[in-house]
Parts: structure tokens; C-alpha cells; sequence
């Protein structure tokens, strides 16, 4: 699957799931990291936490394996590294604090997912 592709699966499959605030951010030019970062919100611990876990085992049907996850037990927070694509689904809250689209958004590379 193309990475492009791959993100806006990713954000399609969120929004189906009520993820919230759905971003899909190019951060091709900003670090060697990854191409897209997809961010989104759940509105408490455990729907993060369904999020992710029914993200990744929708992926894995398709052959897609994450390289890592983090936080998903704890549901502030969840990452899933899909090398070329990093997924971060958040609590309000935490979303709130970290603001980490505002490091990585111009306007133009920003692309919301409705």
C-alpha cells in the first residue's frame, strides 16, 4: 500500500470508529522520521484505547504490522509506528497539553479528515 494511501485509510477507519479532530499532517520535509503523522482524538481512556487496538488489528487483516506501539494500555496517549506513517490518537486532554500539531502544521501540509 502507498504511504499516502496508507494515512488516508488510517484516517477513513478513524472517523468511522467516532475518532474526533482527525488530521493528517505531510512531515516529509520536516523530519527523516516519518512522511505523515495522522493525530486524533478520543473522548476518554477507553475509547483510546479501542481505537488503536481496533486500528492495528484492521491493518493486520490488510498484511499491515505495526513496528511499535506505545501508551495504548494506558489511553492518554497512543502511538502505533507504521514506519512511513505514525499514528497518534490522543485524549482531550493530553491533546490539549502536548499540542503536537502545532509543531508540525503550516497550513498547507495539514489535511483534515472528516
Amino acid at each position: 500500500m502507498e504511504v499516502l494511501q496508507l494515512a488516508q485509510e488510517i484516517g477513513s477507519y478513524l472517523s468511522q470508529k467516532k475518532a474526533e479532530d482527525i488530521l493528517i499532517i505531510d512531515v516529509r520535509e520536516k523530519t527523516a522520521l516519518c512522511d505523515y503523522f495522522v493525530i486524533a482524538s478520543g473522548r476518554n481512556t477507553t475509547q483510546v484505547r479501542t481505537l488503536c487496538e481496533n486500528l492495528e488489528e484492521h491493518l493486520s487483516k490488510q498484511g499491515v504490522e505495526p513496528r511499535r506501539t506505545e501508551g495504548v494500555r494506558e489511553g492518554r496517549w497512543g502511538v502505533l509506528d507504521y514506519a512511513d506513517v505514525i499514528v497518534h490518537v490522543f485524549n482531550d486532554d493530553t491533546r490539549l497539553f502536548y499540542h503536537i500539531e502545532r509543531l508540525w502544521a503550516e497550513g498547507e501540509n495539514v489535511r483534515r479528515v472528516e
